[in-house]
């Protein structure tokens, strides 16, 4: 009742605000202490406490100056003290609500911080990771080529056996040769004759070729 009424009118209706602005407080700080992650808040609850007590102050200064005009010195005293308990309930159901407000201000502020350095843990994670990745594949190329290079080694290595192998081979072979020479009893100078002999038949051959060349041109011509 605003604006209006007798003062007992307004004393009750200004009394009925304080059991509900009381009620709203506790209940915002039920909603405040029920979580470990620092309590919940009630906007709508919130409006409606702020608002009751608003309206409260505002019929006390209505009771305030309708208690001086009570005729009776007795009667005019105790509405002066029943107005300024009202008010100083009203005050303290204010400054109730301005720490929750506070408090949840706090938090709100502490969320946000958290929030933050959370996002930039996560970029400076994601930066160390993506250096972590680029060394792992830097790593990994070193362990491809070194891996390459052994293969090689390897590869090179078995070649040189293979050509070892064949290099003795070959000397066996030829000391096999030798024995079978020194067997049928050929010697180095014998073979060394049988080689002129056959250098000295070849010429020889070339020799007659050419003769036979010569008689027939002669022929040729001597018809012709």
């Amino acid at each position: 009742m605003e604006g209006g009424g007798t003062l007992s009118e307004i004393y009750q209706s200004a009394k009925k605000l304080l059991m509900r602005a009381q009620d709203g407080i506790e209940r915002l700080e039920r909603l405040e202490n029920s979580t470990s992650s620092g309590g919940l808040d009630s906007p709508e609850l919130s409006f409606v406490v702020k608002k009751d007590i608003s309206q409260v102050l505002s019929l006390c200064a209505d009771m305030d100056r309708l208690w001086r005009s009570v005729q009776a010195k007795p009667q005019r005293d105790l509405w002066r003290r029943k107005v300024e308990l009202v008010a100083e309930e009203a005050g303290s159901l204010k400054e109730s609500l301005d720490r929750y407000f506070a408090r949840n201000q706090r938090r709100m502020k502490e969320a946000q911080e958290r929030a933050e350095l959370l996002g930039r843990a996560n970029g400076d994670s994601a930066h160390v990771l993506r250096i972590f990745d680029e060394e792992a594949q830097a790593m990994q190329s070193v362990h491809n080529s070194k891996r390459m290079l052994a293969d090689s080694i390897s590869t090179g290595a078995a070649i040189l056996s293979k050509y070892s192998e064949q290099r003795e081979r070959l000397k066996r072979a030829q000391r096999k040769a030798l024995d079978v020479l020194n067997t049928v009893g050929l010697s180095n100078a014998v073979l060394r004759l049988i080689e002129r002999r056959n250098r000295f038949d070849r010429w020889i051959k070339y020799f007659g070729m050419l003769i036979t060349l010569v008689i027939l041109y002669f022929l040729v011509r001597s018809s012709g």
